[in-house]
């Protein structure tokens, strides 16, 4: 007999919102397909290595399965493609429901340009500095909840590594790099960060001097995304509260404001001077 055991469970919780009906909708098929063939919780999760009360709870759509387990419970199930079909969709669940759709986008670009003025862009965060910007969150987020979004922005650099590799420009406010977030240490860990993906080909990374007095970017944060079909959209976001733009005139109108602020900024070599006397300073 299956037991509902919630102790010892692996993965992420779903976030509260419509878009986990998939993580619901895959774990009915996860349970359909393994009283299909027979198997126990126990038995199927002792052979991909998980507890039953994990193999309960994505099934009960409590937590999201990660992508590994999906592969391997498709092989095991004999389910011929019907777990692997929703892998993509059951990872953006891990997401805010607000961000799903530019995740989506950015995990298949050919180029990222991302102007930031409030914290250090999420492709750039190291996971201590991304820990200290999910803790100091109000109101305040649960510890699965943090640990959740830790794992899905870490998950997001690995567009680094993707062949052909995507141009990746970045412009940073200086008062950002300032912020002691997480403390003293995590910031300079986080700078040291910055200097060595900047050494990549294919990584511009600008700093916006705080005593410019020309500033294009004065209307906030936004970024460009070029997607894999050659088109380029924008994403905006002011509290949670975002927006995908993909009307020409908005995002002509984007395009040019990033390429003013980049004019604007300290060139990327002046740039990774300024951050290493950044960290001197420390």
């Amino acid at each position: 007999m299956d037991v509902e055991d919630t102790e010892g469970e692996t993965g992420s919780r779903p976030e509260d919102d419509p878009g986990t009906g998939v993580v619901a909708a895959f774990g009915r098929q996860l349970k359909l397909l393994r009283t299909a063939a027979g198997m126990e919780r126990a038995e199927l999760g002792g052979r991909l290595g998980y507890s039953a009360s994990s193999i309960a709870s994505y099934e009960q759509g409590r937590r999201i399965p990660p992508p590994r387990f999906i592969e391997r419970a498709d092989e095991a199930l004999g389910a011929g493609g019907v777990l692997l079909a929703l892998k993509e969709e059951v990872a953006r669940a891990q997401y805010p429901a607000h961000f799903r759709d530019a995740a989506r986008a950015e995990a298949r670009a050919l180029g990222v340009h991302v102007y930031a003025a409030i914290a250090v862009p999420g492709l750039l965060q190291t996971e201590e500095y991304a820990r200290a910007v999910f803790t100091v969150q109000r109101p305040l987020l649960d510890d699965d909840v943090i640990e959740q979004r830790l794992s899905a922005r870490l998950a997001r650099q690995d567009i680094f590594d993707r062949r052909p590799a995507p141009l990746l420009s970045f412009v940073i406010e200086e008062f950002v790099l300032r912020r002691p977030v997480g403390g003293r240490p995590v910031l300079n860990g986080q700078l040291e960060h910055i200097l060595l993906v900047s050494q990549k080909r294919n990584v511009e990374i600008q700093v916006m001097p705080v005593d410019r007095e020309d500033h294009a970017g004065m209307d906030g944060p936004f970024n460009l995304i070029d997607t894999a079909e050659g088109q380029r959209i924008a994403y905006t976001e002011v509290q949670d509260d975002s927006r995908m733009h993909t009307d020409r005139a908005r995002v002509h109108e984007l395009e040019s404001r990033y390429g003013i602020i980049r004019s604007q900024a300290l060139t990327p070599r002046e740039s990774s001077a300024f951050i290493e006397k950044l960290l001197g300073e420390r």
